[in-house]
């Protein structure tokens, strides 16, 4: 019946042989894909079958689904799913796989058979179907999605309203006031189910008076008062309603002088020494005529207010210190080599480039400035005047470095927001055009916050027991400045949000009733974002507080962290521990067998103490003294003491990531053993007949997010989703471009990737 010899066949066919290999779109099952929205959220743009670009040099682990534009945010809702990634937090926001659209900062579409690629903007047109388009982020990640499989037309709109809304043309177009309108108020103006945003926060907001009298007191500064001039921003447009100034400054000699001013900014207020030094903030005088008539009354007064009449320090910052341009320089280049150029951290070529962006750099410059200024308060004791011209950037970061320093009630958690809401927020830094939302003048674009927040990262890092937050909640709070529906990072000063928001309100038909403005959230309500069980996150296992004691041989002891007399802290072996720090101590000299420094040593301490200035001096003698955590602290400051805040720069990169390594392992046996601690004094309690919380409800009241086991002394293991990324993960979140089967090394190697729109114009794939 059948034939054993098998027929050739005749047919020839003169298409091309279809393609099989793994971009070619899989077989699934029809399955209803919807992006999550928000209250005031709606969808403007969506294409089908995407696929979202997973790993570096293979796609066999990409995931397909529908990509979709929404006025908030670039979502990605997949058919398939990775592995669950039981670290993740979960954001109550945004999903796995959501870009907020102020995050996004380059948009590239690619089309890689016509070799053409364009930098989209707003209101821009696109004269090919885009292949691929390549998201460029602000917290460094690179996010690729591919059509090969997706409509060409559907491609196209979804790139250009992507460009379009992640350029809104007016703050008021931005997401948080849709979200505020919808969430909060109601149509009548009642609040919606009740909900007051931000309220039953322990941390002072500093827009009233009584958070001003409560930080007086709390300071002992008995000679300064709170000031009700700017009400209604009549004075200013850019201060706060509520501020401090001297008793013997009367209102109307406010009013007088605030003309003189840049942007009728009177001098803030900032701190007080326990010795009645003040730390001031000032921007310049903008009339030269009066200038040393007024510069004579403000230091006149602040005189007054110091208990020992003592003189005034004015430090200029425009003179000292990087201005914005060059910091957002350094910030362009440090994530260039850091994301985009090969990372090889052993290798002399990565090293260099990092110095040579300068970023690190600055940040020791401005903890250096930082120093000084404590010095002044706490060894002189002078108040000191930041001086700055409009008083709204370098100033907001030395004045809340000195606090950090010298107050360690500024390093709980919710003192350090309420620095960060006077210093920051209410004395009216231009978030709004620091971070760039309406994408409007890059030359007003610069990460001076991110700068703080590392230099923040930078004195943790040298004294972590001090600090009742963790890295991972400097992390997230970097990352809030790119979700628009906070007004802490939305506004440019107080003034601004009251006028925006009424103006949308009144375009919204939104009755405020007795509110004056929407009620935007703080960003310091983290259950906005994240859950109890996530913000654990932010609790220090390690913090040494006020309150925390130990008894030992029946006697109350306070912690205090006492350095060792051997210090390994340099990455030179033998290096006398004060020119770890700076400078050379008394008996300290870099001797070697049959040197002339043995010979020498005398001479050198006469060379050394004559050329030592009386700061440095101050350095060395808090080096040489053990560290009380709840007292002054000095960051060490020579280069090898600083360090690459990895947890925010490098979490994306696969190449940087140490499975089960880093500093999380520390951080998991230590707040296991916290929970341990505090579960064993819970149970002390209960059998001492006090009360306390039963042991099945002590995992849900813990403070600690990895907890110990109700089994003594077994200690659990470290999870295996452990890695130095901890709690973020690279996968599909650093896709660099044009990297498919080719050698990562060699590639990134010469890759120039985060790319102007100059260099675009002049290349193509």
């Amino acid at each position: 019946m059948f034939s054993g010899k098998q027929t050739k066949p005749t047919f020839k066919s003169y298409l091309p042989p279809l393609q099989t290999d793994l971009k070619k779109s899989p077989q699934l099952p029809i399955k209803k894909l919807e992006a999550k929205l928000l209250p005031g959220e709606i969808v403007v743009n969506e294409a089908n079958f995407v696929r979202k670009c997973i790993g570096a040099e293979s796609c066999q682990d990409d995931l397909w689904g529908k990509l979709v534009c929404t006025n908030f945010k670039v979502s990605f809702i997949a058919h398939n799913s990775l592995p669950r990634q039981r670290f993740q937090c979960t954001h109550r926001l945004l999903g796995e796989h959501d870009i907020p659209l102020a995050c996004v900062e380059q948009v590239v579409t690619v089309n890689d058979v016509k070799g053409k690629q364009k930098i989209l903007g707003s209101n821009q047109k696109l004269k090919f179907n885009p292949t691929e388009l390549i998201l460029y982020c602000k917290d460094f990640r690179i996010i690729r999605f591919r059509f090969d499989e997706a409509g060409p037309e559907s491609a196209k709109k979804v790139c250009l309203a992507i460009a379009h809304y992640s350029h809104p043309a007016d703050p008021q177009l931005l997401f948080g006031f849709e979200y505020v309108g919808k969430r909060y108020h109601g149509s009548t103006g009642e609040r919606v189910n009740g909900v007051d945003p931000g309220g039953g926060l322990q941390t002072p907001l500093f827009d009233c008076s009584s958070d001003w009298d409560r930080e007086i007191k709390r300071t002992g500064a008995s000679e300064w008062r709170v000031c009700t001039i700017n009400q209604g921003y009549f004075i200013s447009p850019s201060l706060p309603e509520f501020f401090v100034v001297p008793v013997s400054l009367a209102d109307q000699d406010l009013k007088q002088y605030a003309c003189c001013f840049y942007s009728q900014r009177i001098p803030l207020w900032c701190w007080n020494h326990s010795s009645g030094s003040a730390l001031v903030r000032m921007s310049n005088i903008s009339d030269p005529q009066q200038q040393r008539k007024v510069e004579q009354r403000i230091s006149s007064a602040i005189t007054k207010s110091h208990p020992l009449r003592s003189d005034v320090f004015k430090s200029d910052l425009d003179k000292n210190l990087p201005n914005i341009q060059d910091i957002q320089a350094a910030l362009l280049k440090l994530r260039q080599i850091c994301v985009i150029d090969s990372f090889e951290e052993s290798e002399e070529k990565w090293l260099s480039s990092l110095e040579s962006s300068r970023w690190m750099e600055y940040v020791r410059t401005f903890l250096r400035h930082a120093v000084e200024v404590v010095y002044m308060l706490e060894s002189r004791h002078v108040s000191v005047i930041l001086l700055e011209k409009e008083d709204r950037d370098l100033s907001c970061v030395i004045s809340c470095l000195v606090q950090l320093m010298c107050d360690p009630h500024c390093r709980s958690l919710h003192s350090f927001q309420g620095l960060i809401q006077k210093e920051w927020v209410m004395a009216g830094h231009r978030f709004l055009d620091r971070c760039n939302h309406l994408k409007r003048n890059d030359k007003e674009e610069s990460p001076v916050f991110l700068l703080f927040l590392d230099c923040v990262w930078q004195l943790w890092n040298q004294y972590p027991a001090a600090f009742e937050f963790t890295e991972v909640y400097l992390t997230v709070l970097g990352d809030s400045m790119w979700v628009p529906v906070f007004s802490t990072f939305l506004f440019n000063c107080p003034r601004q949000r009251a006028e925006h928001s009424r103006d949308f309100a009144s375009s919204k038909s939104i009755h405020l009733g007795q509110d004056q403005a929407l009620c935007f959230p703080p960003v310091w309500d983290w259950s906005q974002q994240f859950s109890l069980k996530d913000q654990t996150l932010f609790n220090n296992p390690l913090y040494v507080g006020k309150i925390a004691t130990c008894v030992q041989n029946g006697t109350v002891k306070t912690f205090t962290h006492r350095r060792s007399k051997k210090n390994y802290s340099s990455t030179l072996r033998g290096l006398p521990s004060a020119l770890r720090n700076g400078s050379l101590g008394p008996n300290d000299t870099l001797a070697r067998r049959n040197s002339l420094m043995l010979r020498l040593r005398s001479d050198l301490s006469q060379v050394r103490e004559q050329q030592e200035t009386p700061s440095e001096r101050f350095v060395r003698d808090f080096f040489s003294r053990p560290v009380d955590l709840q007292g002054l602290l000095l960051p060490q400051l020579l280069p090898s003491h600083l360090s690459v805040w990895k947890l925010y720069f490098l979490r994306w990169v696969p190449e940087a990531q140490i499975p089960q390594g880093g500093p999380i392992t520390a951080f998991h046996k230590l707040s296991v053993l916290t929970d341990e601690i505090e579960m064993l004094q819970n149970q002390l309690r209960q059998y001492q007949g006090a009360a306390g919380t039963p042991n099945n409800l002590h995992a849900e009241h813990s403070k600690m997010y990895f907890k110990a086991t109700s089994t003594p002394h077994q200690s659990p293991a470290p999870p295996e989703y452990l890695s130095s990324s901890f709690p973020f993960s690279p996968v599909g979140n650093l896709c660099r471009p044009g990297i498919l089967g080719t050698p990562l090394s060699k590639l990134l190697n010469g890759a120039k990737i985060w790319l102007s729109t100059e260099t675009l114009a002049n290349e193509t794939i």
